[in-house]
């Protein structure tokens, strides 16, 4: 229980906290002394009490206590790191920490960066203020509210590559005048394209993933340039090519699948096996050099000059897009395609790729097009009273 004290000229309230330590405070009025006791009680009996002096530590200090404890790969730690670093309000104490500050680094960020790394930073400080919340060091989240800048459209924003330009890449992986130079390339892409992987999930298939007889690809690892914290960990560590580690990690966002693979894609496959690794155990990379794998840096090199000689200017990541908008147009549910993708969820697919399915107005003009078009070719017996015979 909380009590009132005249002191002189004021008031001072007192209760105490969970822990039993009291806290007093002087008002002039008798009322609002007795306000300030009855409301700091309720909070403690809710649970959701603040300590006054807990917001004093700034939010660059609480990050640097809370991050060690977070299980991120080290590729989320080092973007957690630099969206810290680049926030305008890393040396205040956490309680002084207002709305407007966060916006107001929002605004500095438009000035260099794109508006979908601005998300990604603005989520990762989000995240340490509701760590901070959940502390109870404050008891709100200032970037409640915050607006950020518009991403754009989906359809904006994607390039899908046509037939024609799959077709030019895949002819110019392996080029005829320098067949050494992106050897088994034509397989790498071919993967990309037609089973919708992602960069380091490619690098990551072994042999024994693919079976040829049923025709499935296992999806279970992707292979990632290790990081400085990576290597000290020592742990999942492979050398790849030219001297560069790598990290054996499971596919992003836990995203392990079977991939139900078309023959042609297979009959690809078996012929880069026979000629690049025909021997050896099941678990021997699939794309490899001397029984190491490819890494992250060998393949872009490759892309750019096989795009170069192709004549096109699409990124590697948008063959996986022609695999999604190929699956959706062949009738393929929401379902089915993520996880053909390997999203989380099928709301992520959606968000991504929409804009790709056929509208209530296309299914409608489709439907009626097919009955028009079966009618007008159906080819009735002339009457023959109309006619005169």
């Amino acid at each position: 229980m909380g009590w009132i004290l005249k002191d002189r000229q004021s008031w001072r309230g007192a209760y105490r906290d969970e822990s039993g330590r009291q806290h007093t405070k002087s008002f002039k009025r008798q009322i609002d002394a007795k306000r300030w006791v009855a409301t700091e009680e309720s909070r403690v009996v809710r649970g959701d009490w603040i300590d006054p002096s807990a917001g004093k530590v700034t939010f660059a200090t609480f990050y640097a206590d809370w991050v060690p404890r977070q299980v991120w790969v080290s590729s989320t730690r080092e973007n957690a790191d630099l969206a810290v670093a680049g926030a305008t309000f890393s040396d205040l104490p956490l309680r002084s920490i207002r709305r407007s500050h966060v916006e107001a680094w929002v605004k500095h960020m438009t000035a260099t960066l794109a508006s979908t790394t601005i998300d990604t930073r603005f989520t990762i400080v989000r995240g340490v203020f509701r760590a901070s919340v959940a502390d109870r060091l404050i008891a709100r989240d200032p970037s409640v509210g915050v607006v950020l800048p518009r991403k754009r459209k989906a359809e904006a924003a994607m390039s899908i590559p046509t037939n024609t330009d799959v077709a030019k890449v895949l002819d110019a992986a392996e080029p005829e005048k320098r067949p050494k130079s992106r050897p088994g390339f034509t397989a790498y892409v071919a993967l990309c394209a037609f089973a919708g992987l992602r960069r380091g999930e490619a690098l990551g298939v072994q042999v024994g993933d693919i079976d040829f007889l049923a025709r499935t690809l296992r999806v279970t690892r992707q292979l990632q340039r290790a990081k400085s914290a990576d290597i000290e960990a020592d742990k999942d560590l492979v050398d790849a090519t030219a001297g560069i580690t790598v990290m054996v990690r499971p596919p992003k966002y836990e995203s392990e699948r079977t991939i139900y693979l078309p023959d042609e894609l297979v009959t690809i496959l078996s012929e880069h096996v026979r000629q690049h690794t025909p021997t050896g155990e099941s678990s021997r990379w699939l794309f490899d050099e001397g029984g190491k794998p490819w890494h992250d840096n060998l393949v872009d090199y490759r892309w750019r000059s096989t795009r170069t000689d192709a004549g096109v200017s699409y990124k590697l990541h948008e063959l996986r897009h022609y695999y999604a908008s190929g699956l959706i147009a062949a009738g393929c549910d929401v379902v089915t395609v993520q996880r053909a993708m390997g999203h989380t969820s099928a709301t992520t697919t959606l968000s991504t790729y929409a804009h790709l399915w056929p509208t209530v107005e296309d299914k409608t003009r489709t439907a009626a097009s097919e009955m028009a078009a079966t009618v007008l070719a159906t080819r009735l017996p002339r009457n023959k009273a109309k006619v005169g015979l």
